[in-house]
This record gives structure tokens, C-alpha cells and sequence, in this order.
């Protein structure tokens, strides 16, 4: 047995009660419910890799998937990837033990997790690509690829933690494969459609040689990887296992606020800014200014927010490449059809209307989160009132000028949605972009009212219902400002629903809806703001 072996063995002996087989029945029981539940989606999925793509599809279809792998190797680096536990990291990660062999179970579990993304993404990739023969080799070969590229992007994660040469390499990496799925979506709907054509019918030996090599280079750099987790310094492993047991809290406690700040703080925390004087603005201008700087001095995140607005084109050019209105739908598939054909028609509609608004709820939720990356200065004046009444400017001027700025990033991810929309076909010709003008304030109210919402209350009532048990705290919590932002965009909402020749009404009745919620939210929120518990 090694000397971490014995170590952990004695602690569990003296710390822990021998586990008994209630523990093992719990642990397989929820083993168990979890496998269930992941049936159904996975049984679906299965099913429908089998059948016929659509060239016009695969583009944006191969897009997701590779931002879902770019978004997959991104949380790999910001999360360490190597983390320990509160009690390792403090007794065993400084002691004179192998560090390779404390390290051995965090990286058995990066492996594992590995693992089960890479096969979510081969599957994804095929079911994008479709299988319409020799299926169960294109399912190997898929999911091989697909683990191969999940756990090689781990294994480079865990490098760049390691050594300075490889993290590098890192960000270029993340970079290039977000320009990729963008080319793919551009390219995919044009000249590159024959070719991702050609490329789903292609022999099935050829995937599976691609496969092999694949595995053969991630094989490469998991050994890389194992072999440099004896040079991951000592201070790093400390701060990303400090930041884990900050979101471990966060999500036990449900208390989703705390890994907000927690990350922020993190960020900033050692950086070393230059003073500046304040601006010779208006007070509350000038107060307001600091949220322009912050974001100002992270041109990466608003760069990363600004090509999420993408996702719903995207998301369109998927699930047919059009969103029409369900009258449009019934119109189209029932007009003059024998009575026969209304489970047809009926179907038709509810595709049409669930597809409809799976795009409205992404362009709500995306416009609120990208106005809240402009809130920061509420969230601060809320987490520390006192400093907000020292500052001496009335809260209701503060913020009326603090609203700027969200309604400003919310605007413009609204503008380039409906821009792309409406540039890839998925709605009709019209200026679309404008209702994302005048949403801006709607938008600029529900960020501000989430910035300044008080922690989940977790004694409020939980309600058993026949889906389960809903608590209601962390429900009021996760809606404050969603629906301020929801109330303020009902025009936007009815406008992409009936989708009308002339959208002038809609404009109009948009512009006065989201200052009517704007006035109303800053008279209402006026006062001075409330100490957190």
C-alpha cells in the first residue's frame, strides 16, 4: 500500500464509521433514479442519429456542437481543472507525500467526467451528421472521436495548470475552435454544404480511422498529463481548490449569488489597478462610470457576450431554419388539405410554436444576461447600503444613470439576434432590429432589479406539486428581474408571435411598455437600499 494509501485509510478509520450496506443501497438507489431519468432524452437522441440529415442544417448543427466543446474546455480552465478537497488541500497537498499520488482522484474523476461529455458530443455530432447506414460502426467511431477530443482538451487543460509554456496555448486553443464553429455556420449554409454533405456519407473505415488517431493523440496528452501532476504548483492547487469549495457551497447552500462574487473577487483579487480621478461628469454619471470602466478592462468577456448572440440563429438554422408564426404554420399545412390531415396540422403547429418559443425564452434570458454584465455598481451599492449613502447622491438619480449601461449591452445583443434572424431567414424581412432598441429599458430594469435582489430565502414554503417539489424561495429568487424583464417585452414577445406585415404598433407600444416599466422601477426603487442578512 503507497503512503497516501495509508494515510487516507487511517483517516477514514478514525474520522469515519465503516460504510454499511444502507450506504451502499443509497448510493446504488441513486445511481440508479439518475440512469432512469437520462433514459429517455439518451433513447431519443439514439433514435434519431438513424436517420437522413439535412444538408441545410448540418452547418449550424456542427456549430453547436463545437461551442459546446469550446464552452466545455473554457470551464475546464477556469475551474483549475485539479482540484482537492478542503482536507487534502490543507494536510496532504503540503506534506512530503507524492503529489502524483494525492493527486491520483481528482484526476481519476476529470478522466471519468471526460469521458461522459466526450460520448454526449460524439452522440450530438452524429445525430447533427446522421447514421442512414452501417450504424453501429458510425456510433463507435463517433463516440470514440468525441471521447478522444474531450479528454485531450482535458488533459491540455490540466497542462496549462502545470506548466506556464502550455497555458499559453491555452486561450489560442479556445479561440480557435469558437472561429471554427463560426465558419462552419457561415460556411455551412453556402459554398461548404456539399462538402459537410460529402463528409456525412463518407465510408465509415474513414471515420474510423480519424477515431484512431484521434485516440492515439489524446492517449498521448493524457500521458502528458499524468506525468506533470507532480509539477502543478502548490499555490495554484490551493486557489482552484478554494474556488470548488466556494461553488461546492454555493450550490449545497443554493445560494447561486455567492459563486457570482465569488468569481469576481477572484478575478480581481492580486491585480494591481492605476488610480484615476474621477471624471467631470454629473455625479450620478460619474458614479456610473465605474461600471464603464470595469467592463472596460474586460474586453474578453464583453467580446464572448457579444457572439452569443449567435446561439439563436443558430438554434433556428437546427431546428428547420425558420420560426413562423403558428397561424402561418396552420395557413400552410391545412389549407385545402383533406380532414384527414389535422393530427398533421396540429403537430406542424405545436413544433412550430415550441421552437417559437424555445427563441423567445434564449432572447429573454440572453438580453437579461447580457444587460446584467453592466450592474455591477447596483450589486456593490446593495451588498454595502452605507457606502451608497455616503457617496452622497440620491439613489433614485443613481439609478436612473446606472440604467445606461444595461440598457445599452442589452440593446445591442438584442439588435444583432433579431439582425441575424432576419439575415439567415428564420423571420421575414422587416426592421426587426429596432424592437431590440426600444426593449432596452425593459431590459435595463430587470438587470438592475436581479443586481440588487436579496439572497434565496430558503424558509419559504416548499410546494409538492405532480412534477415535484417546487421550493418556493429559490423560485422568487431565480425570477426576481425576469419578470420585470418579461413584463416590459410583451410587445417584442406578441410581435415575434404573430409576426405582422408592418411592425409599427409593435414598436410603438414596445417604446412606451419599456419606459412605463423603467419610470415605475426607478420610483419604486428609489429609496435607499436595504442591507443584505
Amino acid at each position: 500500500m503507497s503512503p497516501v494509501a495509508e494515510v487516507r485509510a487511517l483517516v477514514r478509520s478514525r474520522g469515519r464509521r465503516p460504510r454499511s450496506w444502507i450506504d451502499l443501497y443509497s448510493t446504488g438507489l441513486g445511481l440508479a433514479v439518475v440512469a432512469a431519468m437520462l433514459s429517455q432524452p439518451a433513447s431519443t437522441l439514439l433514435a434519431a442519429i438513424t436517420r437522413q440529415a439535412d444538408p441545410a442544417r448540418m452547418g449550424a448543427g456542427i456549430a453547436l456542437v463545437v461551442l459546446a466543446y469550446a464552452g466545455f474546455l473554457a470551464v475546464a480552465r477556469m475551474m483549475g481543472p485539479v482540484t482537492l478537497s478542503s482536507a487534502d488541500a490543507t494536510w496532504l497537498l503540503l506534506s512530503p507525500l507524492d503529489r502524483r499520488a494525492v493527486l491520483r482522484r481528482p484526476a481519476g474523476v476529470l478522466l471519468a467526467v471526460s469521458v461522459v461529455i466526450g460520448a454526449a458530443l460524439g452522440v450530438g455530432l452524429l445525430a447533427v451528421l446522421g447514421t442512414p447506414d452501417h450504424t453501429a460502426v458510425r456510433l463507435a467511431a463517433g463516440m470514440v472521436l468525441g471521447i478522444a477530443a474531450a479528454t485531450g482538451g482535458m488533459a491540455l487543460a490540466v497542462l496549462a495548470q502545470a506548466l506556464r509554456t502550455w497555458d499559453a496555448w491555452a486561450g489560442p486553443v479556445i479561440v480557435t475552435t469558437v472561429a471554427l464553429a463560426a465558419a462552419v455556420a457561415l460556411l455551412g449554409s453556402g459554398p461548404a454544404r456539399r462538402f459537410l454533405a460529402a463528409a456525412a456519407s463518407a465510408p465509415p473505415t474513414l471515420g474510423a480511422a480519424l477515431a484512431g488517431v484521434s485516440a492515439v493523440l489524446a492517449a498521448l496528452l493524457v500521458r502528458r498529463a499524468w506525468t506533470a501532476l507532480d509539477r502543478i504548483p502548490a499555490r495554484t492547487l490551493l486557489t482552484a481548490s478554494t474556488g470548488a469549495g466556494r461553488a461546492v457551497g454555493a450550490a449545497v447552500t443554493m445560494d447561486p449569488e455567492a459563486l457570482a462574487w465569488s468569481a469576481e473577487d477572484e478575478h480581481w483579487r492580486g491585480r494591481v489597478l492605476r488610480s484615476r480621478r474621477w471624471p467631470a461628469l454629473p455625479a450620478p454619471m460619474a458614479l456610473a462610470w465605474q461600471d464603464w470602466r470595469r467592463l472596460g478592462r474586460r474586453p474578453g468577456r464583453l467580446a464572448v457576450l457579444l457572439m452569443t448572440a449567435a446561439l439563436p440563429a443558430l438554434a433556428a438554422q437546427t431546428g428547420g431554419g425558420s420560426l413562423e408564426a403558428p397561424a402561418a404554420v396552420a395557413a400552410r399545412t391545412g389549407g385545402g388539405s383533406p380532414p384527414g390531415t389535422a393530427a398533421t396540422t396540429a403537430l406542424a403547429e405545436a413544433g412550430g410554436l415550441a421552437g417559437l418559443m424555445l427563441t423567445m425564452g434564449i432572447m429573454l434570458v440572453g438580453g437579461l444576461a447580457a444587460a446584467a454584465a453592466g450592474t455591477w455598481g447596483a450589486r456593490r451599492d446593495g451588498d454595502n447600503p452605507a457606502l451608497a449613502r455616503l457617496l452622497g447622491v440620491g439613489p433614485r438619480r443613481a439609478l436612473a444613470a446606472r440604467a445606461l449601461l444595461p440598457g445599452l449591452l442589452g440593446a445591442v445583443w438584442l439588435v444583432l439576434v433579431l439582425g441575424g434572424l432576419t439575415v439567415t431567414g428564420a423571420l421575414p424581412a422587416g426592421p426587426w432590429w429596432l424592437l431590440g432598441v426600444t426593449a432596452a429599458p425593459a431590459l435595463a430594469a430587470g438587470a438592475l432589479r436581479t443586481a440588487r435582489r436579496r439572497p434565496a430565502d430558503h424558509t419559504m414554503p416548499v410546494i409538492d406539486t405532480p412534477m415535484g417539489a417546487i421550493p418556493t424561495g429559490l423560485v422568487a429568487w431565480a425570477m426576481t428581474g425576469v419578470d420585470l424583464a418579461a413584463l416590459g417585452c410583451l410587445p417584442l414577445a406578441a410581435a415575434l408571435f404573430f409576426q405582422p406585415v408592418a411592425l409599427g404598433g409593435f414598436l410603438a407600444g414596445q417604446a412606451v411598455l419599456g419606459a412605463a416599466v423603467l419610470s415605475a422601477y426607478l420610483a419604486g426603487a428609489g429609496r435607499a437600499p436595504r442591507a443584505l442578512p
